[in-house]
C-alpha cells in the first residue's frame, strides 16, 4: 500500500483524530494534605470541587493545628484531567480526607488504574487510612509527601519506616501547588500501574 493510497490516508487521518485512552487515577490521603491544591494544580480544565465550609462543630473534629488558614474542606470529591500526550488522558478523583466520608471511597475508586496517596510528614498517622486502603484492594499507589513551605520534616526512608510500607511502593517528594512537580508524581503511579498491567 502506498502513501498516496486513499485507503491508507483515510486510515491514518483517523488514527490522528483518535481520542486519547482515558485512565482514571485517585489522589487520596488525609484531611488538609493537598488534595484539592494537586488537582487544581494539574487540571487542564476548571477543576471540580466539592468544597464547603469548616464550621465551629467540624473544627472541633478536625485538626487544623498545622492548617490554620484553611477554611474549607472536601465533602464529596475533586475532579480535574490532564493530557499526558495524544493517547492518554488522566481523569484525576480526589477523595474526602476525613474518615467519617470513607463510605464515599469504594464509588470514588472504581476504576482506577491506581492512587497517588499524599501525606503530610507533620501528621504521618493521618495516612494510615489511605495507605491501609490501597494496600488491602491490591490498588497501585505511590506516597507522595508534599513540601509544605519547602519543608519535609523526616527522611524518606523515616516515612517508609513509619507507614510500614514495601520497597515496591514508591516514595516522592513533591510540591502540591506545582505543575510540573504534580505532573512527575502522577507520571510515578502512571509507571507502575503499567507495570502491574504487564505482568
Amino acid at each position: 500500500m502506498t502513501p498516496t493510497d486513499p485507503l491508507a490516508v483515510g486510515t491514518a487521518a483517523q488514527m490522528a483524530v483518535r481520542p486519547p485512552l482515558p485512565v482514571k487515577m485517585v489522589i487520596a490521603g488525609g484531611f488538609g494534605v493537598g488534595k484539592t491544591t494537586t488537582v487544581g494544580a494539574i487540571s487542564e480544565i476548571e477543576p471540580l470541587t466539592t468544597e464547603a465550609a469548616i464550621t465551629e462543630v467540624a473544627a472541633g473534629v478536625d485538626d487544623l493545628s498545622h492548617t490554620p488558614r484553611k477554611t474549607t474542606t472536601t465533602v464529596a470529591m475533586d475532579f480535574g484531567c490532564i493530557t499526558i500526550d495524544p493517547t492518554l488522558k488522566l481523569y484525576l478523583f480526589g477523595t474526602p480526607g476525613q474518615e467519617r466520608f470513607g463510605f464515599m471511597w469504594d464509588d470514588i475508586v472504581e476504576g482506577a488504574v491506581g492512587a497517588l496517596v499524599i501525606v503530610d510528614t507533620r501528621r504521618l498517622d493521618d495516612c494510615y487510612a489511605a495507605v491501609d486502603y490501597f494496600e488491602h484492594r491490591r490498588i497501585p499507589f505511590a506516597v507522595a509527601v508534599n513540601a509544605f513551605d519547602g519543608l519535609v520534616q523526616h527522611e524518606l526512608d523515616e516515612v517508609r519506616w513509619a507507614l510500614d510500607v514495601a520497597d515496591r511502593v514508591p516514595l516522592v517528594v513533591f510540591d502540591a501547588r506545582e505543575r510540573g512537580s504534580v505532573r512527575d508524581a502522577l507520571l510515578v503511579v502512571l509507571e507502575l500501574a503499567l507495570e502491574r498491567a504487564e505482568k
